[in-house]
């Protein structure tokens, strides 16, 4: 009789410890799941922020395009201006952290005719 008490005891703690590493991962799980989130969250809030300047950038006539040719930073990004056809620029926002491009956009402006009237 005593030995299956001692039996008794020793699965009630497994039976606890499997218990408390379930829960635990649940936790951690529940943890990361919101990290997730928050780290979405920013990123749609910086999306929206460099959606707006890009908007401001789509704006610009085609002597500022190419007063802006080049890569240089742009308060929290990093702006290139490039025109790889006379008629065509591209235009890149870098997050100035770690590079990884936000947003892309290509703008057309057509050249300027010098006729005389």
């Amino acid at each position: 009789m005593r030995a299956r008490g001692g039996m008794v005891l020793l699965e009630a703690m497994i039976a606890l410890a499997m218990l408390a590493i379930g829960a635990v991962s649940l936790i951690t799980l529940a943890d990361e799941s919101l990290r997730a989130v928050r780290r979405a969250d920013a990123a749609d809030v910086a999306t929206e922020r460099a959606s707006a300047f890009l908007d401001a950038i789509a704006l610009w006539p085609r002597a500022d395009l190419d007063r802006h040719l080049g890569d240089r930073a742009e308060g929290a990004w990093r702006l290139r201006v490039e025109r790889p056809f006379p008629t065509l620029y591209t235009v890149t926002l870098a997050d100035t952290l770690n590079g990884d491009v936000v947003l892309t956009t290509s703008l057309y402006r057509p050249e300027e005719s010098h006729a005389v009237p």
